[in-house]
């Protein structure tokens, strides 16, 4: 169990869990690449899109959601096992290292689309990620 802190939006902390979820509900997977304590536009991504009503109250209902987090600050490390998680995810899906990257994956882990921070609404950043699934 982790401590990390999870925000209204229902974040999964193990990537095979929101796997099988993804495969159970038949759900696309949101796949976050974030420095949450480093990176300017990841910060703005979650404060302006994730931590928005309109997509806390969306995603609950059609995506599944894991954030595979980088963060720098020794306070903020996380635990080892979903450290080397995050690597390996890093490893397949965000080979250039950018941040924040955001995949969006059908449920057998296949990439049907990718962005990052953009600055706009939430409902626009909603249906553009939906852009990617239809």
């Amino acid at each position: 169990m982790s401590s990390m802190v999870v925000s209204a939006q229902d974040w999964q902390t193990d990537y095979a869990h929101a796997v099988s979820v993804s495969l159970k509900e038949n759900k696309p997977i949101v796949l976050v690449f974030s420095g949450s304590d480093w990176c300017a536009p990841c910060i703005k991504l979650e404060r302006d899109i994730w931590q928005s009503q309109e997509f806390i109250k969306y995603s609950k209902e059609n995506y599944v959601l894991y954030r595979a987090d980088f963060p720098r600050k020794k306070s903020n490390q996380l635990p080892p096992e979903m450290a080397q998680q995050n690597s390996k995810l890093a490893e397949t899906f965000n080979r250039n290292g950018y941040f924040p990257l955001v995949v969006v994956l059908n449920p057998n882990e296949e990439v049907l689309g990718t962005t990052g921070y953009k600055k706009i609404s939430p409902d626009q950043y909603i249906s553009m990620l939906n852009s990617f699934i239809k």
